[in-house]
């Protein structure tokens, strides 16, 4: 059922009509060439963005780091927390955190994104969840608590123009399991879940335009 609902997910109309995180990831790339991804996990949705000539992937954790490797995401790699980074001003088209921000103490959150405006040419994208949401570690990774939360109304002071993703708030929660994977289902509050997520997807594009009650923000802040 999963494998069934990953390739709905990535269908062109389907995804143009959700508005969904790769699709939006892709459209706002456009006449972009080089990204840093902060956090860039086991599986960044930049793998989606061929058109991407140079890629530096950012991680922390060893074995999400090994995992993207092996797949080819970037270009090139760095195994290292988000607070040690520098990089020249102004070095890429445009820095991506895609659910890391909300990993980050609050301060060091601000002080990660005032660096990302200094580093990017053309934008920083972050994908976070709407407010504060309870989460323990997952795959035996203590940086996967969620530590802080940025709400719409956050985002937008910050000069970030926002988009709802994953449906309304309401209908999803923690993700279970113990591991992040890729169940697009984990997260869902109510059971039967299949029944669940159709209703969010359903509603999403309604959240696309009124982030307030959406789940998780899309954030896009122009240089």
């Amino acid at each position: 059922m999963n494998a069934l609902i990953r390739r709905l997910y990535h269908h062109p109309f389907l995804a143009a009509f959700m508005h969904t995180l790769v699709h939006e990831l892709q459209k706002e790339l456009q006449g972009c060439k080089s990204v840093i991804d902060l956090g860039c996990g086991p599986s960044s949705p930049l793998q989606y963005c061929p058109w991407i000539k140079h890629s530096i992937g950012v991680e922390a954790f060893e074995p999400y780091l090994k995992k993207s490797m092996a797949k080819k995401i970037h270009t090139e790699y760095l195994n290292a927390h988000l607070e040690a980074l520098d990089f020249p001003d102004k070095s890429v088209d445009a820095v991506i955190m895609i659910d890391v921000l909300e990993h980050l103490p609050e301060a060091l959150g601000y002080q990660i994104l005032k660096k990302a405006e200094r580093w990017a040419r053309k934008k920083i994208i972050v994908s976070s969840p709407n407010g504060f949401i309870e989460q323990s570690a997952l795959d035996d990774n203590e940086l996967q608590r969620h530590l802080s939360g940025w709400n719409y109304a956050r985002m937008k002071s910050l000069g970030f123009r926002c988009r709802g993703m994953a449906g309304p708030k309401w209908l999803r929660r923690e993700v279970e399991g113990g591991t992040m994977g890729d169940d697009l289902l984990a997260s869902i509050r109510f059971r039967p879940r299949v029944f669940w997520f159709v209703i969010s997807s359903l509603l999403q594009p309604v959240c696309f335009f009124a982030p307030k009650f959406a789940f998780s923000l899309f954030s896009v802040k122009t240089i």
